[in-house]
């Protein structure tokens, strides 16, 4: 087995698969995706977006001035809409404390804003992680189910839970970018399409053979 670490991992993704941009047209969308996406699929956002955008432009107060009612009807086809309407308002709400001023809400420490963001009814860790990362621009591991999925034939045995893997790989502080830990989240989903679903093959990838030293 040749041995990666998460440097090495991440040229041998970026050499082999395609950068891809978050199809969005605001970071603000990113963040409505974000929640939108728990325990559905991309597809099914699609239209919830489109409605969000006819009925408020995807702007924060516009969303927010919403009755709790329309909101979930604009959201229905992502499904569990009565949860993630009341997410959307939750984060909303704490975006209002900012005054919806993103350049306000990344100058605070990654550490408070994700505790902050992980007390409100409706965001996990891993859509706070989205959100850090996408949105306000601090560097952060998503361990999401392809993550683990890929960590683990990689040979990392803290693979199997968010929060362990997402402190394995963070606390040997990788020397990557901004822009690189976004295309790192990118490159492991895209992986994950190709390689890590059912009826799928590792062993076919050009990541086979080798195995991942978290140190």
């Amino acid at each position: 087995m040749k041995p990666l670490n998460i440097e090495t991992l991440f040229a041998l993704l970026a050499k082999n698969m395609p950068t891809t941009a978050w199809p969005a047209d605001s970071k603000l969308e990113i963040a409505l995706d974000a929640i939108l996406v728990q325990n559905t699929t991309w597809q099914n956002i699609l239209p919830s977006i489109a409605n969000l955008k006819q009925a408020t432009g995807i702007n924060g107060p516009r969303i927010l001035a919403l009755p709790r009612a329309e909101l979930a009807t604009l959201i229905r086809p992502s499904g569990f809409y009565q949860n993630k309407s009341q997410a959307i308002i939750n984060f909303l709400t704490w975006f209002k404390t900012f005054d919806f001023d993103l350049m306000q809400a990344q100058s605070q420490p990654a550490a408070q804003v994700r505790q902050a963001l992980l007390a409100l009814k409706g965001i996990g860790p891993e859509t706070a992680d989205v959100i850090l990362l996408y949105i306000l621009d601090k560097p952060q591991f998503i361990a999401d189910s392809y993550a683990r999925r890929l960590f683990s034939q990689l040979g990392v045995s803290s693979a199997g839970k968010y929060a362990t893997l997402k402190q394995a790989v963070e606390n040997t502080r990788p020397q990557l970018t901004l822009t690189q830990w976004q295309d790192f989240h990118g490159h492991i989903d895209d992986f994950g399409k190709q390689y890590l679903r059912r009826y799928q093959n590792f062993s076919d990838s050009f990541l086979a053979g080798y195995t991942l030293e978290l140190v």
